[in-house]
C-alpha cells in the first residue's frame, strides 16, 4: 500500500470531522426537532380542547339551568367554569409531580 500524501491525509481528517459533527451533532437535533413539533402540536390541540370543554360547561350552565343564574347570579357560571378549570389544573399538576417522582 503506498503512502498517502498530506493532501490526502488532510482531506480523510475532514471527512472523518464533519461525518462525525453530522453524526452526533446535526441527527439528533433534527430528532429533537421532530420531537418538539408533536409536543407543541400536542399542547396547542389540548388547549383548544379543553378551551371548548369550557365554553361548552359555561353555555350548558347558562342556557339549560333556566332562571336559576340570572340578575344577581349571572356570575356564579363563570365561578363555577373557573373552578372546575383550576381543579383540573391541580390535577394535571398532581400527576405530573407523581409521575416525575417515581422515576
Amino acid at each position: 500500500m503506498a503512502d498517502k500524501s498530506p493532501q490526502q491525509t488532510i482531506q480523510e481528517l475532514k471527512e472523518l470531522v464533519v461525518a462525525y459533527f453530522r453524526q452526533e451533532a446535526i441527527d439528533p437535533l433534527k430528532q429533537l426537532g421532530r420531537y418538539l413539533g408533536f409536543g407543541i402540536a400536542g399542547g396547542i390541540m389540548l388547549a383548544l380542547a379543553v378551551f371548548a370543554a369550557a365554553m361548552a360547561l359555561l353555555r350548558a350552565l347558562q342556557t339549560e339551568t333556566g332562571d336559576t343564574f340570572t340578575n344577581n347570579w349571572s356570575w356564579a357560571p363563570y365561578a363555577i367554569v373557573t373552578l372546575a378549570l383550576a381543579a383540573t389544573a391541580a390535577l394535571f399538576w398532581r400527576a405530573r409531580r407523581t409521575r416525575s417522582v417515581a422515576r
